[in-house]
């Protein structure tokens, strides 16, 4: 099953994807995950996508769909994967069809995550995450036991940059621009669901689940027939 999560930062598309991941056995792959990693090892591709991130913009075409491209051709994504994150243009979503289709496969479902731009801000600004092990939080709704410690190593906690309220608003007008043409895409391929980012967690686990399930069943049937 190989399944597209779609929507502005902040709508809640990494912990849903986690969760597919784990109960699908398929690997969640964050397009913002391997950005940051590569920025953080010193990569050439690091290089090049930090200035981008730091102003909230999206990292151009190029950069990401190679990274993206050497994730899904390894062998742990053979029976599908779930993307957060890629595509974020037509072209992207255009390129990753065309490099499914050399490998006989096609996105099966995409997920579209809808949410008010007041709950992006208020979820993505309140973020902070430990500078030692990674570990995320949130002011209000995740809060540390102790103020801007981790509870998992002590180590400090931080806001990223690109999750400050001036760069979450940037962020959310850039995606509004550039993501305009995929939900339209998605949707005249017959595989978009929307999904309503303002339930409770464990509601769009379910409602997500139940659309993945009944795929499966359509998938399976026509095989069978």
């Amino acid at each position: 099953m190989r399944i597209v999560f779609l929507g502005p930062p902040g709508a809640g598309k990494g912990t849903q994807a986690e969760t597919v991941s784990r109960v699908e056995k398929i690997p969640h792959i964050s397009s913002g995950n391997l950005l940051r990693e590569a920025i953080e090892t010193g990569t050439d591709t690091g290089a090049k996508a930090r200035s981008y991130i730091e102003k909230g913009l999206l990292v151009p075409d190029q950069v990401v769909v190679g990274i993206i491209k050497d994730r899904i051709l390894k062998t742990d994504c053979k029976n599908g994967f779930v993307l957060d994150g890629f595509p974020r243009t037509l072209l992207q979503a255009k390129i990753l069809d065309e490099m499914l289709r050399t490998l006989g496969k096609c996105v099966d479902l995409v997920f579209y995550f809808v949410v008010s731009e007041d709950a992006v801000v208020e979820r993505l600004s309140g973020r902070v995450m430990c500078s030692i092990c990674g570990a995320n939080y949130h002011v209000k709704f995740v809060p540390p036991r102790k103020k801007d410690i981790c509870d998992k190593c002590n180590g400090k906690l931080h806001q990223r940059a690109d999750d400050k309220p001036e760069t979450v608003l940037e962020r959310l007008k850039v995606y509004r621009e550039q993501t305009a043409g995929l939900v339209e895409y998605y949707r005249n391929n017959k595989i978009l669901k929307e999904i309503s980012s303002d339930l409770k967690i464990e509601v769009i686990s379910k409602n997500i689940a139940d659309i993945i399930n009944n795929e499966l069943k359509k998938q399976k049937k026509t095989k069978v027939g």
